[in-house]
């Protein structure tokens, strides 16, 4: 799965598009799995994907995730992007 993420810190917006090591990052944080995202994922959680994501970005953001959370103005998901696997290998393939 990969979001891409409009967050507005009052600077303008940007976008940020998550990755593995975001997706990890965020299962470790909020003890749950990413196969739950789809049934509840909350303002929080997004943001702190958008947090983790700018930092993987090299963007410049505050040292600690509390005070990137106040400084959101705005945040939205643009895509939402579910990449599936291809089921796995047979002996016959």
């Amino acid at each position: 799965m990969q979001l891409t993420i409009r967050v507005d810190t009052g600077e303008g917006p940007q976008e940020v598009t998550t990755n593995l090591w975001v997706l990890v990052a965020w299962e470790r944080k909020y003890k749950a799995k990413a196969s739950q995202m789809a049934q509840a994922l909350g303002m929080e959680d997004l943001a702190f994907m958008a947090y983790e994501a700018s930092r993987q970005a090299k963007m410049t953001v505050p040292a600690v995730f509390d005070d990137y959370l106040k400084k959101i103005v705005s945040l939205e998901v643009v895509s939402n992007t579910d990449r599936p696997t291809d089921g796995g290998h047979t002996a016959d393939s």
